[in-house]
């Protein structure tokens, strides 16, 4: 690979590395206020969601450390700061924005810098990433409006609602206050067989 030194590539691998670091500890953030509010399958979306950020931010600085290892990078960049205490709804919805932000702006200007730089592997990840956090962004934007709604534990017709602490199936149109089994509250059931954090 080309040296990237004196690149616009190395800044936005850098400003990339900082947003997912950020992005992580954010979802980490909302995680805990999810948790308080009695959402726990909600919390623990956001904390796999700040792991696959770890992850992103890992790609971009490898890619930096191969060069840079031992030396200091400035960059001048934005980032959100949103945290809205008891508010699991306004946290997703900031997700939603700054996921949305990543996978239709930033990244795709970054893979054509890094492609124009000639970068093609680093233009490529930039790509790939996107295309998760379009992911990320429609899931969040998924619960958001479940929570919304009010059809995150109610649904319009009767459906096998699982617990995911005991695995208790009960059948309705609500998921129990409290699991007959368990006594973990309501927020620990799903409807049986949807995945939260499905790939779509």
């Amino acid at each position: 690979m080309a040296s990237l030194k004196g690149t616009e590539t190395h800044k936005n691998l850098m400003r990339a590395f900082a947003g997912e670091s950020q992005a992580r500890n954010r979802y980490t953030f909302y995680a805990g206020i999810a948790q308080k509010q009695g959402y726990p399958l909600v919390a623990d979306v956001f904390n796999y969601t700040a792991e696959q950020e770890r992850m992103h931010g890992k790609i971009f600085f490898e890619y930096l450390a191969e060069e840079f290892n031992g030396e200091e990078i400035e960059i001048d960049a934005a980032y959100p700061v949103d945290l809205y205490q008891e508010n699991t709804v306004k946290n997703l919805l900031a997700s939603v924005a700054a996921e949305s932000h990543e996978h239709e702006q930033v990244y795709p200007t970054f893979a054509r810098v890094a492609k124009e730089e000639g970068f093609n592997q680093i233009a490529a990840s930039f790509n790939m990433i996107a295309k998760i956090e379009e992911i990320h962004s429609k899931r969040f934007a998924k619960l958001a409006k479940e929570l919304e709604d009010d059809t995150m534990f109610k649904k319009a017709t009767p459906v096998a609602w699982e617990c995911q602490v005991c695995g208790h199936i009960h059948y309705g149109v609500a998921a129990p206050t409290i699991c007959p089994v368990c006594k973990h509250p309501k927020g620990y059931f799903k409807v049986h067989g949807e995945e939260l954090t499905e790939q779509k």
